[in-house]
């Protein structure tokens, strides 16, 4: 019997989210996850890359949400090796070495150690629950296909304390066509999910092919979107990196992928993290009908198009 496939947004409070899809009366946070746990059953934590979370608002988010959701949380910066600023930390980790900007910069293995014991921890209510998913570590361009980056991902596996490790890579190497089997070889043996990337294939070295591969039981797939103009863009916000619309068609595509993949593995997930806004033809059946503080016919792109994926999943 083939594995579930569970659809849903990487972000449950995004600007975008907060100013185009939630209704007009729903306003706090607690009622906003609330609003998206009745719509979907699967969300990524996306605040926990920027501050470790506390116990306490990750309590919450496990009394919030239905005991058959699952949260797959994203791993703090420190953890990914990811340029973190001072002040983001706690205020007793902040004793650490720091480049010109003021950014940790090389920290021992024991300061990583502690941050990751940290994280662990507070994800314990998720975790005695049963509604974590997996640990989201999306690393950096930088960290390129080479044996440290191998011992790296080992080493960050077992700080994680048996939690799955769901692997991003954000630079081509990894799949270069000599260092491909090695690297989803060393991800089978070790039980680290692959997440597949829905991308801009824009031949730089920082976007992945789309390959639809599973590691371990669980397929992950991040859909961020195809706008090719904005991918590289140095400025602006994140939101405009991934503003993007997908057509039916482009999501109609990856319906006899996702079924694959659930033959593979014990459950699969498609989540959305194309989080801009745009304008969608009226009448649409994936159009809100709610009153929101969007104009008209403009939609939040993420939650959208997880809705389409969710009603072509459904058709057959």
């Amino acid at each position: 019997m083939p594995a579930p496939i569970r659809v849903g947004v990487c972000s449950w409070a995004d600007e975008t989210l907060t100013k185009v899809w939630y209704p007009k009366g729903v306003k706090s946070g607690e009622d906003r996850l609330r609003y998206y746990a009745e719509r979907f059953d699967v969300v990524e934590a996306n605040s926990t890359y920027y501050r470790l979370p506390e116990p306490h608002l990750v309590e919450n988010w496990t009394a919030r949400t239905p005991e058959d959701f699952t949260m797959h949380v994203k791993a703090f910066g420190v953890m990914t090796r990811h340029p973190v600023k001072v002040e983001q930390l706690p205020t007793d980790l902040r004793d650490v070495p720091t480049d010109a900007r003021g950014r940790v910069d090389r920290p021992p293995r024991e300061y990583r150690a502690e941050v990751f014991r940290r994280f662990h921890d507070a994800l314990e209510p998720l975790r005695a629950t049963g509604k974590l998913g997996g640990i989201l570590m999306q690393f950096p361009p930088y960290v390129v296909y080479k044996p440290q980056s191998f011992e790296y991902l080992e080493w960050a596996q077992g700080q994680l304390q048996g939690d799955s490790m769901l692997v991003e890579f954000r630079h081509a190497s990894w799949l270069d066509e000599e260092n491909r089997a090695d690297t989803l070889r060393f991800l089978e043996e070790h039980g680290m999910a692959y997440v597949i990337v829905d991308a801009p294939q824009t031949n730089g070295r920082n976007v992945l092919p789309t390959l639809a591969a599973a590691t371990s039981r669980t397929g992950y797939v991040r859909f961020h979107g195809r706008n090719a103009a904005t991918w590289n863009k140095r400025t602006g916000s994140a939101a405009e990196r991934f503003d993007y619309l997908y057509s039916e068609d482009e999501l109609r595509e990856w319906v006899p992928r996702l079924r694959e993949l659930a033959g593979e593995t014990e459950t699969v997930y498609a989540m959305f993290n194309n989080n801009g806004r745009s304008a969608m033809q009226s009448p649409s059946p994936f159009e809100s009908t709610v009153e929101t503080g969007a104009e008209p016919g403009v939609v939040a792109q993420a939650p959208t198009n997880a809705q389409m994926l969710k009603r072509f999943l459904s058709e057959t």
